[in-house]
């Protein structure tokens, strides 16, 4: 296993496999990468997966842009899934429910999806497309096909009454609501939402922690008084977050990349791979980013 100066091992690698999108959302930070049109095929993509098998990474997460707008991402999931015990995908959405039931199919086990609003107006405000509908199908189709647990993840821009809005339909589409940090890249900060928690943890009948990120998990009634979770992850100024972080990134121009917030120790595996070389020289460039790895807050 790969443990980084601070002690971290890595377990999984996220895996940016375009930078393209269908939707512009003002705050989208693209993964963290820099803009680029070169995209690594399904095969270098493998042959990423096998190396980092190889040093005992066993979960992958695709992201983008948004990773559906790729046609052979049906394919790519069964490469993974050949090397990965967990194989999952953060989209949009928008491009989900026709493929759902292939994506599970190919191996795909979970899926995150990005809605931040359930009122359409809004949603067309901060996308850029007015696609809400698309969406809310994906969500069906997605907890249909199985990929559980279907996580959404909720950006907090807006007021608490609206995001609970949008928790409660959540709830009622069979999924997860996440409620998130807006993160922003260029100064290395984003919104405090303490008070968002404060007022979900006042309405908790429990709480419990995940290992990633140290994050919390609420567990609220609804309005029907069933048990529902509501997950909130705040990485800005946090510690904590950092320390419990175990991920690897991959640009889609195929660098490995330390950490979200910065560009810091980017290393070049693409190159290597479209020259031939040996899997163990590969094996020694993802030793070079964890060697380049460090907690963003410290």
């Amino acid at each position: 296993m790969l443990i980084d100066k601070y002690g971290r091992p890595v377990k999984s690698i996220r895996i940016s496999l375009t930078s393209r999108c269908n939707l512009h959302c003002f705050y989208c930070h693209n993964e963290g990468q820099m803009a680029t049109k070169h995209e690594m095929t399904a095969d270098e993509i493998e042959i990423l997966l096998k190396v980092a098998s190889k040093l005992d990474i066993k979960s992958v997460k695709f992201t983008g842009g948004e990773p559906l707008l790729r046609n052979d991402i049906v394919d790519i999931v069964a490469r993974a899934n050949k090397y990965m015990e967990d194989v999952s995908i953060t989209t949009n959405g928008t491009l989900l429910a026709p493929i759902a039931k292939k994506l599970k199919a190919a191996g795909l086990n979970r899926i995150n999806i990005s809605l931040d609003t359930v009122d359409r107006k809004k949603y067309e405000e901060i996308t850029g497309e007015d696609m809400l509908d698309e969406v809310l199908n994906g969500i069906k189709e997605a907890s249909a096909a199985g990929l559980n647990p279907v996580k959404v993840n909720i950006v907090a821009i807006l007021p608490i009454e609206k995001i609970m809005e949008t928790v409660k339909t959540v709830w009622k589409l069979g999924a997860m609501p996440q409620i998130i940090e807006m993160v922003n890249i260029e100064n290395g900060d984003g919104d405090d939402i303490s008070h968002i928690e404060a007022y979900i943890a006042s309405r908790a009948i429990k709480v419990r922690h995940r290992h990633m990120h140290r994050r919390r998990i609420y567990t609220l009634l609804d309005d029907e008084e069933n048990e529902r979770e509501i997950e909130v992850v705040r990485p800005i100024h946090n510690s904590a977050f950092c320390a419990a972080c175990t991920r690897l990134r991959v640009t889609s121009d195929g660098k490995l990349k330390p950490c979200l917030m910065h560009n810091n120790g980017l290393v070049d595996v693409i190159t290597p791979i479209r020259k031939g070389v040996a899997m163990e020289e590969i094996m020694k460039l993802f030793e070079r980013a964890v060697e380049n790895r460090y907690p963003y807050w410290r």
